[in-house]
């Protein structure tokens, strides 16, 4: 898969927004490059990241992650600002077909950032392998 570029600005605290489709039974992976308003590398060295996917996010659902993604930070350049979200194609057979909310947030002791946020549209496997 492509990568993103995305800026981030940490003062804004708002998410950059990235929109992916999934095939159902597929493996799946998103990359993205993450760079500071100055385009510059965001240091991500000694950050962990965490993502999930819901249904739908609203007001008074508890919105339950139905898959949490593997979180990847190039850890030979943490300094690169790379990061890689993916789901092996055990968990996204399980996907019902349609739109999902997703999220992407890196932490360092107190300190996190929700990074990225967007729609991932899951489309049924059409062939399968014989």
């Amino acid at each position: 898969m492509a990568t993103k570029k995305i800026t981030f600005d940490p003062e804004a605290g708002a998410a950059y927004a990235a929109n992916f489709s999934m095939l159902g039974g597929a493996n799946f992976e998103g990359n993205f490059e993450v760079v500071g308003t100055s385009n510059t590398a965001f240091n991500l060295e000694g950050y962990s990241g965490s993502s999930q996917m819901t249904k739908s996010v609203s007001v008074g659902s508890t919105g339950f992650p139905v898959a949490t993604f593997s979180v990847g930070i190039d850890t030979t350049s943490a300094t690169a600002g790379k990061i890689t979200i993916s789901l092996g194609s055990t968990a996204t057979r399980t996907l019902s077909e349609g739109r999902y909310v997703y999220d992407v947030i890196v932490s360092s002791g107190a300190t996190f950032y929700r990074i990225v946020d967007g729609t991932i549209l899951v489309q049924p496997g059409i062939s399968s392998a014989i």
